[in-house]
């Protein structure tokens, strides 16, 4: 069994304690069809050294296996639609590291069994996605470690090969806002916070108030993305 603890002092300063593998299928069972949805997204504010994000992103590759096996190209694009799709949040920075480095090490692992064309390029994609989506900050205040508010790139598949990504703060993604007054009487106009008005906008469609990214960026093929910072 992996030891649950790394020291007493990191307990007692931090708080940390990771969860065992029994617990983890178990409570990843509970939604047993999201984890085997490719694209479906997943956010662990706590992540750690991610003992749920690796068990979310194996089940993940395994669907990708069966469905894209007999295809490397698609089997490459879906592996990596899986893990754009996983999230973490760390407060420590050792931990997020090795959180990243633990999904690479799965995620290559799978792509190199399966891809006999599999390349480098490919690699430095991933690892510039989870550089994104795996980062070191405090959960509850939605900083980062160097004190910017959490941003998330959100990458959406739109067609063949394409990508679509943009990227929103985290505060503003959580924040419940389900009436539309809000958007004209009670947004702040100078407040760098999740009520500043410039991080909302209305849906044309539905005239629903929702998050607005950060920032957006075009459509690139995926095997491309990484040449957005």
């Amino acid at each position: 069994m992996k030891k649950q603890v790394k020291s007493k002092q990191r307990v007692a300063d931090h708080g940390e304690v990771f969860t065992n593998e029994r617990e983890v299928k178990a409570m990843c069972d509970l939604v047993k069809s999201e984890t085997e949805r490719i694209d479906s997204r997943f956010l662990e504010p706590a992540c750690g050294n991610g003992n749920f994000l690796a068990e979310i992103l194996s089940r993940k590759l395994n669907v990708v296996k069966s469905k894209y096996k007999k295809s490397a190209d698609e089997y490459e694009k879906y592996s990596v639609i899986a893990v754009m799709s996983i999230y973490g949040v760390e407060l420590l920075s050792d931990n997020a590291n090795e959180c990243r480095q633990r999904l690479f090490d799965i995620w290559n692992k799978e792509y190199t069994k399966n891809c006999k064309i599999a390349n480098d390029e490919c690699r430095d994609v991933v690892k510039f996605i989870l550089g994104r989506n795996i980062l070191c900050g405090n959960a509850l205040t939605m900083l980062t470690d160097d004190g910017e508010p959490i941003i998330f790139s959100e990458w959406s598949l739109v067609s063949g090969d394409k990508i679509k990504r943009r990227d929103f703060r985290l505060d503003v993604l959580l924040k419940e806002n389900d009436d539309d007054s809000n958007y004209s009487m009670n947004f702040s106009l100078f407040e760098d916070d999740a009520d500043n008005y410039e991080y909302w906008e209305k849906d044309p469609i539905t005239n629903e108030v929702i998050p607005k990214p950060v920032k957006e960026f075009p459509l690139t093929d995926y095997r491309r993305i990484n040449k957005y910072e």
